[in-house]
Parts: structure tokens; C-alpha cells; sequence
């Protein structure tokens, strides 16, 4: 299946990218069949090739989301622009309510490990304790 999708050339901090035509398994900077167009975002610059892009198309070339935007912006094709998926953040804004919720919880949660650790500390001690008891029997009774 073939792609019309974006390959990001140009300098650091500064992209540029083709428009061009490829197999959907490829890389995007990998081999490409046809290059139909250019896009430099910092100045909005847009160069397209309509004739193939028309062709490509008809023949079933499928745009991604950004490319599409790209073409109907530029009346290359009609229709509505897709919403482009972006990935979510890892971690989300909170509010402070929640931010003093949690903290609240995590003192709540350290006080209950702290007792939770000493209880164990305490049972060590007792076993070794009675350790210390059973040997004490035993070598008395071997006396």
C-alpha cells in the first residue's frame, strides 16, 4: 500500500520537510518512490506537484493526517482536516488540592511502614530471645 506522508530534511532546529510518495511498511527517510512536493513550517513555504499527487491518489495512495491537512489547505483536495493524533503526556497537570490530597495520604502510608517495621523488629528480637533460651536449656541439660 502506498503512502504520501512527510520526510524531515534540513538543518538542526530548523526542519524542512518532502512530501513523498512510498510503501507504507518503509521508514519515512528510507526509499521512496516519488518526492510531490516540499513544506518548510517556519515560513508556511508549501511546494506541490498536484498533478502527481492527483494521480497518486486515483491510484490509491493513501495521505497521512498531516499531509492531508497539508492538501486541503492548499485545495490540492476538499474535504475536512482530520485532528492529528498527538501522544499524551506521562504525567498529567494537577491540581493542588490533589497535589495536598496525596501528600496527606503518603504521610498516612510512611507513619503506617514505620509502625509495620518496628513490629518486625520487635518479633526478630523475641525469636532471638528465644533462641537464646533453647540453647541455654540445652547445654544444660547436656551438663
Amino acid at each position: 500500500m502506498l503512502v504520501i506522508r512527510f520526510n524531515r530534511v534540513g538543518r538542526h532546529n530548523h526542519a524542512q520537510y518532502r512530501l513523498v510518495v512510498q510503501e507504507k511498511s518503509k521508514a519515512p527517510s528510507g526509499k521512496h518512490i516519488a518526492i510531490v512536493g516540499s513544506y518548510d513550517p517556519h515560513s508556511k513555504q508549501t511546494i506541490l506537484k498536484e498533478n502527481e499527487i492527483k494521480e497518486f491518489l486515483a491510484n490509491g495512495a493513501q495521505p497521512s493526517d498531516s499531509v492531508y491537512n497539508l492538501l486541503v489547505r492548499n485545495g490540492v483536495i476538499k474535504g475536512e482536516k482530520r485532528v492529528v493524533k498527538l501522544p499524551e503526556k506521562k504525567e498529567e497537570e494537577k491540581t493542588e488540592e490533589e497535589t495536598t490530597e496525596e501528600a496527606s495520604e503518603e504521610k498516612k502510608d510512611d507513619a503506617d511502614d514505620k509502625e509495620k517495621v518496628e513490629e518486625k523488629k520487635e518479633e526478630k528480637t523475641e525469636k532471638k530471645e528465644e533462641k537464646a533460651e533453647e540453647k541455654k536449656e540445652d547445654t544444660k541439660e547436656k551438663e
